[in-house]
């Protein structure tokens, strides 16, 4: 445990004094005021459009934070079918790369906004947090929302609100919000068709208000082939939602989202592997020739020296055997059930609670040649392992599965100028993985799994995480509610273990010096208690006149280190004599001022940010030899700093007749690792994995930038077309292997609402495009650490026709 330091506490403290007398010198002179309403409580005009809605939301219009987001207008003009995830690139400060134009693969998804990456971000979806991202075990935020459903993202960059829950985040938080049931019954249905044979539909039906009752529920299927290789992708997706009003102020919601999804791998490779070829992926066939090699003599199944049917005749594989499409699948069964209540127990107080409980399971498929299989079947059968002579292509089984139980409960009393919230979150997760290699018949890639010859295991864990989250916060308002100050803290406890074979020393080890075959260490139990009780946030909001905001804030935050099950099933010493070192948790202090406006014409926000992180944690990878694609492994890079600036805007000059308008965003974002940071602990420097002081993060580009023209010219027609710049990027440690920056252009056409043609009004056409240009990026994506990449996809069209009763 290692709590916060005393210099720390009196930077708050001295923080918090500083702002409670600029209070206190505020409230004295707002007493001497005469005047009435205040300047900065006049309405205004701001900007409209059938794209541009709620311009409050879309800039955090009244948050001591830098806070912005995508509306719900914005969400229903994306393509059909969008990854959750990929709606995040429109806004400042994101870095978000996928794999495809919809972003589906989840294995193909990295995003880092600020000096943060995907897994130290916070997720929370109808105040349900979302756990980790991790796409093996976790609950990345993409299997769980529908665009078609959703109301608005809202993402908080630096420093999120200490009542939101999340064990994960070190600053950003962002929040997905589904709309409410409707009031009258009705519904949509919509069918998309494009480019790589993709079909989506979409059904949704509303009930409408009975009674104080409503609810509705939908259904989305999308089919599509991989963009390059052989595969397809396969996911169907519910949603529902049953809302009870008591009164006016009191109601209980239950959600439900069951995500089923199946796809296919496609293969990461050095850029040079693009360069040939762009659209490398993994072979639709069996090579006839070269691939099998049978071994002289049968394997005597049973030991006994009576050779029978059960016996066979290894064949030994090479690399062009593993690379069949057929043996590289995922598959992801995953259910979420929310219940939500609030009531006002007066009229000044408010309790609000949400229970959940999310089941997941599924697994992946990756194939094995004989060579590496075979030296850890001998391995594990010297030591007395139930294990089998690999007959030739291994079936690599993943298992993942686990369930997640919460409550988040809290109360709002709002007392004069004072709304005081209070609350907390206690979840239980387990998650259970395994890993086993198998044989498959005739030990052709093509043949059916014999589930019950293993050739060798490699995991079989059970991870926990019991969490406990206090917070307090008070928001007092000032000057007429011209200035609002916000003062929170919040403690975080987190209790983790992982129970079982962590890795390969578990089952079986080689003797240094001799090459002997020893016995394992057997099943382990190992863990942490990661806590930090003071974890203040302290910020404000001052309304400069009617129009105009100024916002700062500081926060400190914590997280249980990244990858933990990654780290702890290092299986690599003697746990009873020479444990491996838990790991610290990461922390972060996070610094903001920024400006917002929301004029007639214009509305838009600037923010600066300092970010300071110890602990800090990052993901390096290593080819794995039997599937050749990078595997993660994780290193303390100590301190790291994070420095820059978020710009965005949207412009609506008057001299277009409202018809044209303009909406950007600039990023600037400086990292700097301020240790040097050897992985050994030998004293050389390897400088492709090592970092050293003064170097930046990988994948992390100084500058990003997007911007948008739509032309609104009739009631029923919007057009748009946008850019995404990503500046220049790093690979690998130290400043190592540069990616050249690149622009990518997307468009779409959408059609419907009132006209003089005759159609109806509830009939809308949309025609969405990506990578307009066709551009061809063999760096788009990047596994962080490593020289392995997936390109950009090209261009790539579709159209959703869509009927709303």
């Amino acid at each position: 445990m290692r709590l916060v330091s005393l210099r720390q506490r009196r930077r708050v403290s001295l923080a918090a004094c500083v702002l409670l007398g600029a209070a206190s010198l505020v409230t004295s002179a707002n007493a001497q005021e005469a005047d009435g309403e205040s300047e900065a409580r006049q309405e205004t005009v701001v900007v409209q459009g059938r794209r541009v809605s709620t311009a409050d939301t879309a800039i955090g219009q009244g948050e001591a934070t830098n806070t912005v987001a995508v509306t719900r207008d914005e969400l229903l003009s994306a393509p059909g079918g969008i990854s959750g995830l990929k709606m995040l690139e429109s806004l400042p400060g994101f870095n978000v790369q996928t794999d495809g134009a919809l972003g589906l693969y989840e294995f193909g998804n990295s995003v880092t906004v600020r000096a943060f990456n995907l897994q130290q971000i916070g997720f929370v979806l109808d105040g349900v947090p979302m756990g980790r991202s991790d796409a093996f075990g976790g609950s990345p935020i993409f299997r769980y929302v529908d665009n078609e459903n959703l109301g608005s993202v809202v993402a908080s960059p630096g420093a999120g609100d200490v009542s939101l829950p999340s064990y994960a985040s070190l600053g950003p938080i962002v929040s997905y919000n589904t709309v409410d049931t409707s009031e009258t019954p009705g519904g949509m249905i919509s069918y998309t068709m494009g480019d790589d044979n993709l079909e989506r539909s979409f059904i949704k039906l509303e009930t409408g208000d009975i009674n104080g009752l409503s609810a509705y529920i939908s259904r989305s299927k999308t089919d599509s082939d991989l963009w390059r290789g052989p595969g397809t992708i396969d996911r169907e997706h519910i949603e529902g939602k049953i809302k009870y009003e008591f009164d006016a102020d009191t109601f209980i919601k239950f959600g439900y989202v069951h995500n089923d999804f199946f796809d296919y791998d496609s293969p990461s490779a050095p850029e040079s592997t693009f360069e040939n070829d762009y659209y490398y992926g993994y072979s639709p066939t069996i090579p006839e020739t070269g691939c099998i090699s049978p071994t002289p003599g049968v394997y005597d199944f049973n030991g006994d020296g009576a050779i029978t049917d059960a016996d066979f005749t290894p064949i030994f594989t090479g690399g062009t055997c593993t690379s069949y499409y057929e043996d590289r699948i995922n598959i992801r069964d995953d259910s979420l059930y929310s219940l939500n209540f609030q009531t006002d127990i007066t009229p000044n107080l408010i309790f609000k609670a949400t229970a959940y409980q999310e089941d997941k399971d599924g697994y992946g498929v990756s194939p094995e040649g004989t060579s590496s299989a075979l030296a850890r079947f001998l391995g594990q059968s010297a030591v007395g392992l139930d294990v089998v002579y690999p007959r030739g292509v291994q079936y690599g089984l993943s298992g993942v599965g686990g369930t997640r139980k919460g409550f988040v409960g809290g109360i709002e009393w709002q007392a004069a100028n004072h709304k005081v919230e209070a609350g907390f979150w206690v979840e239980d997760e387990d998650y259970t993985r395994t890993q086993a290699r198998l044989n498959k018949t005739n030990g052709s890639a093509d043949g059916d799994v014999i589930y019950d010859e293993t050739v060798y295991y490699r995991r079989n864990y059970t991870s926990v995480r019991d969490t406990l989250q206090l917070y307090l916060k008070d928001t007092v308002s000032l000057m007429d509610d011209r200035l609002n100050l916000e003062i929170g803290v919040k403690s975080l406890s987190v209790d983790y273990s992982l129970d079982g074979y962590r890795d390969y020393d578990d089952y079986y080890r080689i003797e240094e010096g001799t090459g002997a075959f020893l016995p394992g260490y057997g099943p382990q139990s190992v863990g942490e208690t990661y806590e930090n009780n003071f974890l203040p946030m302290v910020g404000g909001v001052y309304d400069l006149n009617g129009t105009d905001q100024v916002f700062a804030s500081y926060s400190q935050n914590y997280a249980l280190p990244r990858g933990a099950d990654d780290i702890f099933s290092i299986a690599a010493t003697d746990p009873t004599t020479d444990p491996l070192p838990a790991p610290e948790g990461e922390e972060s202090e996070n610094y903001e001022v920024g400006f917002r406006t929301n004029r007639p014409q214009f509305y838009g926000s600037a923010a600066l940010f300092y970010t300071s992180f110890d602990n800090r944690l990052v993901a390096g990878s290593v080819i794995n030899p039997a599937t050749a694609q990078p595997e993660a492994y994780y290193i303390s890079a100590g301190k790291t700093d994070a420095y820059g600036f978020e710009l965005s805007g949207v412009y609506k000059p008057d001299v277009f007749d409202g018809k044209l308008y303009f909406d950007g965003n600039l990023t600037y974002n400086k990292t700097e690792v301020k240790d040097d940071t050897n992985v050994d602990g030998e004293g050389a420097l390897d400088p492709t994995v090592d970092y050293l002081s003064g170097n930046g993060l990988p994948d992390s580009p100084e500058w990003l930038a997007t911007g948008g023209i739509t032309y609104e010219p009739t009631e029923w027609l919007v057009a748009n077309v946008s850019g995404k710049y990503t500046g220049k990027r790093y690979a690998q440690f130290n400043d190592r292997y540069d990616m050249e920056a690149f622009t990518l252009l997307s468009a779409y056409l959408d059609l419907g609402g009132p006209n003089d043609f005759g159609i109806p009004e509830n009939v809308s056409l949309r025609f969405n495009v990506d990578n307009l240009l066709d551009e061809e990026v063999p760096t788009a994506f990047v596994f962080a650490g490593s020289a392995f990449f997936r390109p950009l996809n090209p261009r790539t069209f579709q159209a959703t026709l869509t009927v709303r009763f």
